[in-house]
């Protein structure tokens, strides 16, 4: 194997916005662009930066608004997803603006799909992983209807696996301390392998509001060894570097802006209809965007007319816990659809 490809760092920025962003692969490469979720970095991409920028890509992954060396704006509306989409064409300009495959995972998702709705010339495809498109917005209201009630009765949980969504709402200045009271620790309970004896049982985040938080009373996360061989020592502290610099105030308010999001859905041109490349990994041990049983994944099926399905034998974070898998699966994805 080559040695691995120097990674630089960048930044763009505007009047309204900075976006910093790690940058791989030859200047004059075709772009891809990562777009990650909650409550991570740029740098989560690491190995996807360094397999796609071997083979002759421009791969950016930025720190998200909100995030990293990102701006954090204080206005919870200023995290709706218009306003990142438009931080998002403002780093593609920066970088020439022609077109690029979109990868995203958990919130970066929503963004590159509301990007492909409302820019599709900015597109050459879109990958997307854990969350599918939904024409009508990545919003709780569009989220409750699709809950697999097998798993989640509706007497027992009203919005199925999406209640921590709620607790955002009903608690938001509390859940952010919660997070930033032990940054380590915190961190090393969200990173987690995905588990089969999870399966067909319902998610932790099912019952946030009645435990009083993601960690009940305590207000803290609990002191339990990390999944270390999901990020080396040096890019965990960087997370929890990153989070004591900016808390977790910018990153939570994302869940805040469901009207705006439906609003900024409602009005794609075609009815949000994609017809650019598109390819959705699964991740087959993730209980909270469960994808491979239930209806979740349904619409997407129907407003996607070039749509892909591949599926990893991996929990949420996919991308650290399976990299060489969800490579090979956008490899064959690239190949197929003649984008190399």
């Amino acid at each position: 194997m080559t040695d691995a490809p120097a990674v630089r760092l960048g930044v763009t920025t505007s009047p309204r916005h900075r976006t910093a962003y790690l940058d791989a692969g030859p200047q004059t490469g075709p772009l891809m662009i990562m777009c990650h979720g909650w409550p991570e970095l740029g740098l989560l991409w690491r190995h996807q930066l360094t397999h796609f920028a071997r083979q002759g890509w421009r791969c950016i992954a930025p720190d998200m608004r909100g995030y990293g060396g990102s701006s954090v704006p204080n206005r919870i509306d200023a995290y709706a997803v218009p306003e990142i989409v438009a931080d998002m064409v403002e780093l593609h300009d920066s970088l020439g603006a022609a077109p690029a495959v979109w990868v995203g995972r958990d919130w970066g998702s929503p963004v590159v799909w509301g990007l492909a709705a409302h820019h599709a010339e900015r597109c050459r495809g879109v990958v997307s992983m854990c969350v599918p498109y939904l024409a009508r917005g990545f919003t709780l209201e569009t989220l409750v209807p699709l809950v697999d009630r097998s798993i989640y009765p509706a007497d027992t949980y009203p919005v199925g696996q999406w209640d921590y969504w709620l607790h955002y709402r009903e608690s938001f200045a509390a859940a952010a301390r919660h997070f930033e009271a032990d940054i380590p620790a915190t961190m090393a309970a969200l990173f987690r392998f995905g588990s089969r004896r999870s399966a067909g049982k319902p998610a932790i985040t099912a019952n946030v509001c009645a435990r009083g938080g993601w960690f009940g009373e305590a207000g803290r996360a609990p002191d339990a060894p990390r999944h270390t061989q999901l990020m080396s020592d040096a890019d965990f502290a960087a997370l929890v570097a990153a989070f004591g610099a900016t808390g977790f105030r910018g990153a939570d308010a994302w869940y805040m802006n469901d009207r705006l999001n439906a609003a900024h859905a409602a009005a794609a041109p075609d009815f949000g209809r994609l017809t650019m490349p598109v390819l959705f990994i699964h991740a087959e041990l993730d209980t909270v965007c469960q994808t491979t049983a239930g209806r979740l994944a349904d619409p997407m099926r129907e407003d996607c007319t070039d749509l892909s399905e591949a599926s990893v034998e991996a929990g949420h974070h996919l991308m650290l816990e399976k990299p060489d898998e969800v490579n090979r699966a956008i490899d064959a994805w690239l190949s197929a659809k003649s984008l190399v």
